[in-house]
């Protein structure tokens, strides 16, 4: 089970954008994850007249290691951790190890 999943709120805990906030929007594989916002690199691009689009500088928003983020805890507005809880009826759901409280993704 990843601890972090697609459209979870993350902050940014080291790096050049420390303390930045945003969503997963992508899972490139199972240790990289685009956040909206993070890690954006400006990218050279040709124009290609057979698509429609121009050329110049595009900002476009790379991949990141999952350690370097902590899913945010919107009870406490900090950086939690995430851990995973066993329900009775056989079902696994992440909760924020500081409250105990699950998860709402």
């Amino acid at each position: 089970m990843n601890k972090l999943r697609k459209g979870d709120q993350v902050i940014v805990t080291t790096g050049r954008d420390k303390g930045k906030r945003g969503t997963i929007s992508l899972r490139v594989d199972d240790e990289h994850i685009v956040v909206d916002g993070v890690n954006v690199a400006k990218k050279h691009v040709k124009p290609n007249p057979l698509k429609g689009t121009t050329g110049g500088v595009v900002d476009k928003t790379m991949p990141i290691h999952q350690s370097n983020v902590a899913i945010y805890n919107p009870t406490t507005a900090k950086a939690d951790r995430v851990g995973v809880k066993l329900l009775a009826d056989g079902k696994k759901v992440r909760v924020f190890k500081s409250s105990g409280e699950e998860i709402k993704a």
